[in-house]
């Protein structure tokens, strides 16, 4: 007994299956997948001439009508009217229409629509990878500019909610540089895996005809084919690396979003947003609201969730073709990274547009003490003392200036001189003048001259190297546009060929 029963008299399909799943399915497809569908026929059809397996009229007469097929029909005009089980079926009807059926079925000869799914579907999420690269790479150069342009102006740098020490805003921007990076990496990484080829792998186990798998790869403009047809078939490490890396990148973006925002309080205040970022309240004339970090957490927590939700449809999921993997499951891709998009566009526009309020930062500085380190670091080099010792007489001198609401490098030697005494029996060496300029600000950033530090020479060598992670990037991004440009015009000059029988 086959599938169905002898004495099933229903007919396919339900309308219920039509309305659920078929005719999402076929909206989905002539959305987002009709022209990775087109170039497919068109790559197959040309190595299918090329290797023999069609005859040069055969295929002359299927790319005629693959070309009047690209004329006449308007995939965002059709609608489904459950004639068909899905867009695949109704471009397979509308060929054979064309071309005679005898002619327009044999362009499916050794493939199957499984192999075909995951192609077009890769077809379609690499150049949405390009763009999120892209707009990275937009990012990662506003970062470098600005850090550059920061280079020496001072923040406070806070942990656990408080102030901690002086650096630069251009030190601060590097970090955020260093993991943007690294995200982009693996978003590269993650596309290396998209760009392996699964056409030819037909069913699970590639075809008993002569297929050229290199050369259909070639001319779709994959870097090559992916070798195993059963992973082409059934592994989805291209989804799961692809949205994982994606949920990374917004995950790590979305924590110095939360920075900005609170720098940019009217309690901190260090971070200055112009007006056409700022909204005002409707009530209270007072309020500048810097909105831009408010979406920004909003949007890279979409991002985040989007990206992780395609990677938790992947989770107890069979080895093997299946619909999890296929096209409902990519537009849930498709919307985090059009969210992401949005990120990233904003926070490059906000990264260039906002400004450090030094004399807020100024402020900051003094009240909350945070040079105080460096007079126990100071303590050891020039005095001999142990660094517990130095941190005891720091912290002595630190609870003075605080309880007198001074400023460390103005109010504090007097504190230090007793400190100092009360704990080493002795007077210090250095004077008014010494104190006040080893406390400062920008000698504790200038004396941090250390790899990786906050210091000129030190980050200027870490920019230096940032802008070459950039290089490298835009070259890479190069190199793909013009081999997959190369591609396509070698397809369509193919294309053309066969229809004029070449």
């Amino acid at each position: 007994m086959g599938f169905l029963q002898a004495n099933d008299e229903t007919r396919f399909p339900d309308p219920i299956y039509r309305e659920t799943v078929l005719k999402p399915l076929f909206d989905g497809a002539r959305h987002h997948h009709a022209g990775a569908l087109r170039q497919i026929d068109r790559a197959h059809l040309v190595m299918l001439v090329e290797t023999g397996i069609l005859h040069a009229d055969q295929g002359m007469a299927i790319a005629r009508a693959l070309q009047a097929m690209e004329r006449e029909i308007d995939p965002a005009a059709l609608s489904y009217g459950g004639d068909v089980e899905d867009y695949f079926f109704y471009m397979e009807r509308e060929l054979k229409a064309r071309a005679g059926a005898d002619i327009g079925g044999r362009l499916h000869t050794a493939r199957s629509r499984n192999d075909i799914d995951h192609t077009f579907l890769k077809l379609d999420l690499k150049p949405r990878i390009d763009r999120v690269l892209a707009a990275c790479r937009q990012l990662l150069a506003a970062l470098i500019e600005v850090g550059t342009r920061d280079r020496d102006v001072l923040i406070v740098a806070y942990t656990h909610g408080q102030p901690a020490q002086p650096t630069t805003h251009g030190h601060y921007l590097a970090a955020m540089i260093e993991v943007l990076i690294r995200d982009m990496e693996r978003i590269e990484a993650a596309r290396d895996i998209v760009d392996l080829c699964p056409l030819g792998a037909a069913a699970i186990t590639t075809s008993g005809f002569p297929i050229d798998r290199e050369r259909v790869a070639e001319l779709l403009g994959f870097a090559a084919p992916l070798q195993n047809s059963y992973s082409c078939i059934a592994a989805t490490d291209y989804l799961t690396a692809v949205y994982s890396a994606l949920s990374l990148l917004f995950l790590h973006l979305g924590r110095p979003i939360q920075d900005f925002q609170f720098w940019s309080s009217f309690e901190v205040g260090q971070l200055y947003l112009p007006n056409a970022f700022v909204q005002i309240s409707s009530i209270m004339p007072q309020k500048r609201n810097p909105v831009p970090f408010e979406h920004l957490r909003h949007f890279s927590s979409q991002a985040v969730g989007r990206a992780r939700a395609v990677v938790d449809v992947m989770h107890n999921t069979p080895f093997t073709d299946m619909t999890d993997s296929e096209s409902e499951t990519h537009e849930m891709g498709y919307q985090a990274i059009d969210v992401g998009l949005r990120v990233l566009d904003l926070l490059t526009a906000t990264i260039r547009a906002g400004r450090i309020d030094s004399e807020r930062v100024a402020v900051n500085l003094s009240r909350s003490c945070a040079t105080i380190t460096e007079l126990a670091d100071w303590l050891v080099r020039s005095e001999g003392l142990s660094f517990r010792l130095g941190h005891e007489i720091a912290a002595d001198v630190a609870r003075a200036v605080v309880a007198m609401a001074g400023d460390l490098p103005t109010d504090g030697y007097p504190a230090f001189t007793a400190a100092f005494e009360h704990h080493v029996g002795r007077k210090p060496a250095a004077g008014a003048a010494e104190f006040a300029r080893m406390v400062s600000p920008e000698h504790f950033v200038a004396i941090r001259d250390r790899f990786g530090g906050p210091a000129p020479s030190a980050l200027d060598a870490a920019l230096a190297g940032y802008r070459d992670a950039l290089g490298a990037f835009e070259l890479q991004a190069t190199r793909i546009a013009e081999r997959q440009a190369v591609a396509a015009a070698a397809l369509e000059r193919r294309i053309q060929d066969l229809a004029k029988g070449g």
